[in-house]
């Protein structure tokens, strides 16, 4: 297929896989967009312009070929597309359903600048790994020789699993420590099946374990095991715990029963998913079934609280954010999802209190957006005399994540930490403080996307790799 052939865009318009209607995807948590058909997909990839500077591929954060992978689906040379999507991407199936591709790739598509509607980068992604899946592409690792250096990675989320993968194909000897017991960490609890089934990532794990990575779950780092035994096991250690200290909001009534944090709210559901007991659940605490819902946050994980809401049944569901549309840090296209499954979106609103010892409303207070902050966005302010009363049964709090005390937890005070508590290391090789010791992925850079968590992991590896091989040239001479 020649390069004009590819330029497809002037004559062929946009076409995302078909949305199920809202009535229906609404009850359940299936995810929301059909696969492609072969045809499909190659004629969207045939769209891409194969321009010279790909701005798609500068501006992912694992920097994809997506050119080249995108030019192959066109050509139908399918497991060469997930060979190149593989090679720079751990998890390509993942970040083709979570990425905020309106944001990365597909917000800096050359061709959706000049009006003619951006490429669908993640919805060839996902079809391109979903096809090596199930055509039996994608194979455990196996190394060409096993070597004695072990690596021991605290937490399964994407960080660390990423890292688990790079370090495994070199034949370093890798155990993963994690306290749930399933490996992924919000890949797993933290985001719903209808972005993200969980047989998806339960394979890309199952993969891994048949690689040679050794999990050990149910194991809380400073009370199951010490961090100085870790270091007294491994060659090396990568911290990628996350952060799940939720945020909280300093408001009158906020310890009311029904006052709920996001991550509990969001682990329950993602339980019952999996068929586990959960009694949180089952006696309504965790449980939107017939309530009023009302969700105080902008992000993504106050996106997953609403749409989740809706699926167990909630009589209403309204999302709090004190800023307007514009300038909520959330995917437009998860608000656009949910407005379509019928939330409903309180713009410029913010929590002033909660009444009743069984909540059953929210004081809110309206803004308006003043002078830009110190992140040049626009600081909300207070309209006085505008407060009113919101009726609700469960109240979501989704305002976002913060690091745990670690050094404190961990008993280790050498490990140094930023003034934000994030773990302090170097953002190209990932090293802290103490020797050995490497932190990637969210407790290093603060809550961000899982792509990010992917690359830093991936970086962190490769770090980590040439410490080993370092020490094992001073141990051959």
């Amino acid at each position: 297929m020649t390069k004009q052939q590819m330029l497809q865009f002037v004559t062929v318009e946009r076409d995302m896989p078909n949305k199920r209607p809202p009535d229906l995807r609404a009850d359940d948590f299936n995810e929301i967009y059909a696969d492609y058909a072969r045809e499909k997909a190659k004629v969207q990839a045939a769209r891409c312009s194969q321009c010279g500077v790909p701005y798609c591929q500068s501006h992912c954060p694992l920097h994809n070929n997506i050119p080249d992978w995108l030019r192959l689906t066109a050509e139908g040379r399918l497991q060469e597309a997930y060979e190149i999507s593989q090679a720079t991407n751990t998890f390509p199936e993942i970040c083709g359903r979570i990425c905020p591709q309106d944001r990365l790739c597909e917000g800096n598509c050359v061709i959706e600048q000049s009006g003619h509607g951006t490429v669908t980068i993640g919805a060839i992604e996902k079809y391109i790994t979903d096809t090596a899946w199930e055509e039996g592409w994608v194979k455990p690792i196996a190394p060409h020789s096993e070597r004695r250096e072990s690596v021991g990675i605290i937490g399964a989320g994407p960080g660390g699993l990423a890292a688990a993968d790079i370090l495994r194909k070199q034949g370093v000897q890798v155990t993963v420590y994690d306290r749930y017991d399933r490996a992924g960490g919000l890949l797993t609890y933290g985001i719903p099946g209808f972005k993200l089934e969980k047989d998806v990532v339960m394979k890309r794990i199952d993969q891994l374990e048949k690689g040679g990575v050794t999990f050990k779950m149910n194991c809380n780092v400073g009370e199951d095991i010490s961090f100085t035994d870790l270091q007294k096991t491994h060659d090396a250690i990568l911290i990628a715990t996350g952060v799940y200290k939720s945020r909280d909001l300093p408001a009158p009534g906020v310890g009311a029963k029904g006052v709920v944090r996001a991550i509990d709210y969001l682990t329950a559901s993602n339980r019952k998913s999996f068929g586990d007991t959960v009694p949180e659940f089952d006696n309504g605490e965790l449980n939107a079934d017939g309530k009023r819902v009302v969700v105080i946050g902008g992000g993504d994980t106050a996106m997953d609280c609403v749409r989740t809401a809706v699926r167990q049944g909630a009589t209403s569901v309204k999302c709090l954010y004190r800023r307007d549309k514009a300038n909520m840090p959330g995917s437009q296209r998860e608000v656009a999802n949910a407005e379509e499954e019928g939330v409903e979106f309180v713009w410029l609103s913010a929590p002033k209190g909660f009444t009743g010892d069984v909540i059953d409303g929210v004081m809110v207070q309206k803004m308006r957006l003043g002078a830009p902050d110190a992140t040049g966005r626009q600081a909300p302010e207070v309209i006085e005399g505008s407060d009113y009363i919101e009726g609700a049964d469960l109240v979501i709090k989704a305002l976002g994540f913060e690091p745990e005390e670690l050094p404190a937890l961990w008993d280790v005070p050498e490990l140094e930490v930023t003034r934000w508590g994030t773990i302090k290391a170097d953002f190209e090789t990932h090293a802290t403080s103490l020797q050995g010791v490497y932190a990637c992925g969210d407790i290093q850079r603060g809550a961000s996307l899982v792509v990010w968590a992917i690359r830093d992991g991936c970086e962190a590896a490769e770090a980590i790799l040439d410490q080993i091989n370092q020490a094992a040239a001073v141990a051959a001479e």
